[in-house]
């Protein structure tokens, strides 16, 4: 680990320790690391390149016309990105789903930008984790058994 030293100016020193204050952090080190860290993941996700991980989180009328049987189809032609899913009954006609994706950055992205934008999906969110792979990666430790 290196040490480094930073001038920052008193207001944006406030907000990292209102940040402090509210998340529970020892010391400003660890925060620091944390905002660090996210924008990174975050400047890191913009590029389209590499793998990650990710949370798909949409809201739907689970009545609308062949919504359902459009959302299944898209999620098994993309099979090869969907570790898993959960399905909420919000109310009477709204549905929640989490699909937990996996894949390339890009690839990850367009999927979530096609469901989002399916005729009924009245909300939809993604959140993304570069996880630093190459677009290519093989196989993990976890996937020998």
């Amino acid at each position: 680990m290196q040490r480094v030293t930073v001038t920052l100016d008193d207001d944006l020193m406030g907000e990292i320790d209102a940040i402090m204050a509210e998340r529970g952090y020892a010391n400003r080190s660890e925060a620091i690391r944390d905002l660090a860290r996210a924008g990174l993941s975050r400047a890191h996700a913009e590029t389209g390149e590499g793998t990650c991980v990710a949370a798909l989180v949409y809201v739907y009328d689970h009545a609308a016309r062949d919504l359902s049987r459009r959302l299944t189809h898209a999620h098994h032609d993309h099979h090869d990105l969907s570790v898993s899913s959960l399905h909420v009954h919000l109310d009477r006609g709204t549905c929640m789903e989490v699909s937990v994706l996996k894949g390339n950055v890009g690839e990850v992205r367009h999927f979530a930008n096609h469901v989002i934008a399916e005729r009924s999906v009245r909300h939809g969110e993604l959140v993304l984790i570069p996880d630093g792979g190459p677009p290519s990666a093989g196989p993990t430790p976890h996937d020998r058994g």
